[in-house]
């Protein structure tokens, strides 16, 4: 099926006529150089000379195709149902100052608390097939880097490309969390999980980390804490990573609060297994069966009629050319 997306755009098909019934510009006297008909170009002629209707009709239907181009005529094809199931997830990862200490030992090399982070929701990212993720940063402010999407390839790439202090230096967990539950509102109950990766010291923010918990826990929000920074010395999972150190800017008194407050569960990295941990406690929520959404293929066909109508313009072009060729030989 055949349909226009701007359909209005057809309303601009009559302007050449509306334009003809405009009356003609005042010149004041001897302002021009009138020749008569007979030594115009046979491709200019007025009404009065035959040769330039054919013209006119040919420039009329390039006008008419430029017009059905602008409207945007597509192929619609059959609806298709594409069956949706999985979890909401939202991932709010701190990128403040205090996530630059290198406390990590990844790869027989140092490394900073947000490589860890980074390491650590990466393979989380990857692993989450069939499930919608978004994407907070934190810092001194929160900011929704994506939304819930099934594009976890994004996600991944942001969050990569992620650097201490791009939102400030000082950490407003309550404000992630409290955007996190905004986000998290619309979708089914049972559905909405927050994963947070932080060191925990809030320092900044206009709502306090235990405040939005409760906001989280009366929204139905539940919110795993991974915390970074703090712990026994130990490897995580299979990915190599040892913690050297418990450095400076750690609350896992606040982290457990939070967690506790809504359901959710604490883990440190750098205590043996918490990642595997954390996922299996996802994978405990059972996906949820979304109604199908029919999505119609569309193709867009409008570079016909605007290729045919320039194909028209340069015709005309090259036919008035070449009789002004003419009448100059």
């Amino acid at each position: 099926m055949i349909s226009l997306a701007w359909p209005w755009a057809l309303l601009a098909l009559p302007l050449p006529l509306l334009a003809r019934r405009l009356p003609p510009a005042r010149r004041a006297p001897g302002a021009a150089l009138r020749l008569p008909p007979t030594l115009l170009p046979a491709g200019l002629a007025g009404p009065a000379g035959g040769g330039a209707r054919p013209w006119r009709w040919l420039a009329l239907l390039a006008w008419v195709l430029l017009v059905l181009a602008s409207a945007r005529p597509q192929w619609v094809g059959d609806p298709l149902g594409v069956p949706r199931s999985g979890r909401d997830l939202m991932l709010a990862v701190d990128i403040s100052g205090s996530m630059e200490e290198p406390d990590y030992l990844l790869a027989g090399r140092r490394v900073s608390r947000l490589a860890v982070v980074q390491q650590l929701a990466g393979d989380f990212v990857r692993r989450r097939e069939g499930d919608r993720l978004g994407l907070i940063l934190f810092g001194s402010r929160a900011y929704l880097q994506t939304p819930l999407t099934f594009d976890r390839a994004t996600v991944a790439t942001l969050l990569a490309e992620s650097v201490v202090g791009l939102a400030g230096r000082e950490t407003a967990i309550g404000d992630a969390i409290a955007l996190a539950v905004k986000r998290l509102r619309e979708a089914p109950a049972g559905e909405r999980v927050l994963i947070l990766l932080t060191d925990g010291e809030n320092t900044a923010g206009h709502i306090a980390p235990l405040e939005a918990a409760a906001l989280a826990a009366e929204a139905g929000v539940r919110v795993h804490v991974i915390g970074i920074g703090g712990g026994a010395d130990g490897r995580l999972g299979g990915l190599g990573l040892r913690l050297l150190r418990q450095g400076r800017g750690f609350d896992p008194e606040t982290l457990e609060a939070i967690a506790a407050r809504t359901g959710g569960r604490f883990f440190v990295a750098g205590a043996s297994e918490a990642l595997e941990a954390v996922y299996e406690e996802i994978d405990r929520i059972e996906p949820e069966a979304r109604e199908a959404r029919a999505l119609r293929p569309r193709v867009e066909l409008y570079p016909w009629p605007a290729g045919a109508a320039l194909l028209l313009a340069l015709l005309i072009a090259a036919a008035r050319l070449g009789a002004w060729r003419t009448e100059d030989g």
